[in-house]
C-alpha cells in the first residue's frame, strides 16, 4: 500500500499559506453568494407556487378558509400555534401573503393571524434559555432575557388588536402604503423577480394542471411551494449565520455600553441579513446567561428583529402583487407602531422587563414554572382555544 509521506517544514507552510490566501476566500465567498441566492430564488418560486396553489381550489376552499378565520381572536391563536409549531414567523407570514395575494384570506382576517406570529416565533429563544435550566444562576439570567421579547410581544397585541378592530389603523394605512409604492405616479410597478419566475411557476402548474385534477394540482402546488419554502428559509439561515456569527460577537461588543438606539439597528440589520429573528435573539441569550449582557442591553436589540423579520415578507410580496404587499407592510407597521408606543414611554417600557424579572426568578426558584410558561403560553392554550372554536 502505497502512502504520502506527511508534510513538513516549507511544504507544510505552503500548504497551510494556499488555504488562507485571499484568492480562495474569495472563491469560497462567491461559492456562498451563489448558493444564497439560489435559495433565495427557490424561496420566491415557492412563494408564486403556493399563490398559484391556492387559486387553484376555487371558491368554496376560499370561503371556507376565510370563514374559518373570521374571528380575529381565533386568527390571533392560529398564528401563535403555527408559528410555535414551525418556530419561524419568516415561514407563517410568507404563507399568509401568498394566500391574500392569491384572494383566499383577507387582509382584515390576516392581521390578526400576523400578530400572532409575532408572538409565536419568540418560543425557539426562551427553548434556548432552558438549556441553561440545570446552572441555577446562568438560568435566572438567560430565561428573563429570553421571555423579554415574549412580554413585548404580548403588550404589543393586547393594545394594537383592540384598536386594529375598532379603527382598521393597520389594514388601512397598509394600503395605503401598499398603493403608493406599487403604483408610485400612476405608473404600476413592474416587479422584475416576477418576470424570472413566473416562467418556471408556470411550467410546474400547468404540469400538475395536466396531470391531476384541478384540485389535486393546487394540492400538489401548495405541499411543493410549501416544503421549497422552509428548505430554502433553513437554507438561507444556514448560510448566513456561518457568514455572520463572528461578525456578530463583533458588532455586539462595539454597541455594548452604547445608546439603546444601536442595539435597534443592530437588530435590524443583522435579522435582515440572517432572515431569522430567532436566530439573532437565540445569539443573547447565552450571552446574558454568561453575564456579558443584561436584559436592558437585550430588549432593544430584540425590538429591532422584530423589525428585520419582515423584510422575508417584503421580498415575498415582490413575487406575488400589490395585495400581497400590503398584509407584509401590515406587519412592518404593526412592529414599528408597537416599538413607538411601549419603548419611548419610560413607564411602558419597563413593564416587559419588569415582568421578565419576575418571571426569571420564578423560573429559577421552580423550574417546573419555566415548562409550564413555554407549553401553556406557546401551544396549549392556543391549541385548545383553537380546538374548542373548530367544533362550536
Amino acid at each position: 500500500m502505497n502512502t504520502a509521506p506527511p508534510r513538513t517544514g516549507p511544504e507544510l507552510d505552503a500548504s497551510r499559506e494556499l488555504e488562507d490566501s485571499p484568492w480562495r476566500r474569495r472563491v469560497i465567498s462567491a461559492l456562498r453568494l451563489a448558493q444564497f441566492l439560489a435559495a433565495l430564488y427557490v424561496f420566491l418560486l415557492s412563494v408564486t407556487l403556493i399563490g398559484g396553489g391556492f387559486k387553484l381550489f376555487g371558491k368554496s376552499f376560499a370561503e371556507t378558509l376565510v370563514s374559518s378565520t373570521s374571528n380575529p381572536f381565533i386568527g390571533l391563536f392560529v398564528g401563535v400555534l403555527a408559528t410555535s409549531v414551525v418556530q419561524s414567523s419568516s415561514a407563517t407570514t410568507s404563507m399568509v401573503v401568498c394566500m391574500v395575494a392569491a384572494g383566499t384570506l383577507s387582509v382584515r382576517n390576516a392581521v390578526p393571524i400576523i400578530m400572532g406570529a409575532n408572538i409565536g416565533t419568540t418560543v425557539t429563544n426562551t427553548l434556548v434559555s432552558l438549556g441553561h435550566i440545570t446552572r441555577k444562576d446562568e438560568f435566572g439570567r438567560a430565561f428573563p432575557a429570553a421571555v423579554v421579547h415574549d412580554f413585548f410581544n404580548l403588550l404589543a397585541v393586547a393594545i394594537l388588536l383592540p384598536v386594529e378592530l375598532a379603527t382598521h389603523y393597520l389594514e388601512r394605512s397598509a394600503g395605503f402604503l401598499s398603493a403608493k409604492l406599487w403604483g408610485a405616479g400612476g405608473i404600476e410597478f413592474k416587479s422584475p423577480l416576477k418576470a424570472i419566475l413566473k416562467p418556471v411557476s408556470k411550467c410546474l402548474l400547468g404540469t400538475f394542471k395536466d396531470m391531476l385534477p384541478k384540485t389535486g394540482a393546487g394540492v400538489l402546488a401548495v405541499v411543493l411551494g410549501v416544503g421549497l419554502l422552509f428548505g430554502s428559509l433553513w437554507f438561507m439561515t444556514k448560510i448566513m449565520r456561518r457568514v455572520m456569527t463572528g461578525r456578530i460577537e463583533g458588532a455586539l461588543d462595539r454597541t455594548l455600553g452604547r445608546a439603546p438606539i444601536l442595539g435597534l439597528i443592530f437588530g435590524i440589520v443583522v435579522t435582515a441579513v440572517v432572515q431569522s429573528s430567532s436566530a439573532t435573539t437565540s445569539v443573547l441569550v447565552p450571552l446574558t446567561a454568561a453575564g456579558i449582557l443584561t436584559v436592558e442591553q437585550v430588549f432593544p436589540i430584540t425590538l429591532g428583529a422584530n423589525i428585520g423579520t419582515t423584510i422575508t415578507a417584503i421580498l415575498a410580496a415582490l413575487a406575488v402583487g400589490p395585495v400581497g404587499l400590503t398584509i407584509a407592510l401590515a406587519h412592518l407597521l404593526f412592529n414599528i407602531t408597537g416599538i413607538l408606543l411601549i419603548y419611548t414611554y419610560g413607564p411602558i417600557r419597563r413593564i416587559p422587563i419588569a415582568l421578565a424579572h419576575r418571571m426569571g426568578r420564578l423560573a429559577a426558584e421552580s423550574k417546573r414554572y419555566a415548562f409550564l410558561y413555554v407549553v401553556g403560553t406557546f401551544f396549549l392554550a392556543p391549541g385548545i382555544l383553537v380546538c374548542v372554536w373548530r367544533l362550536f
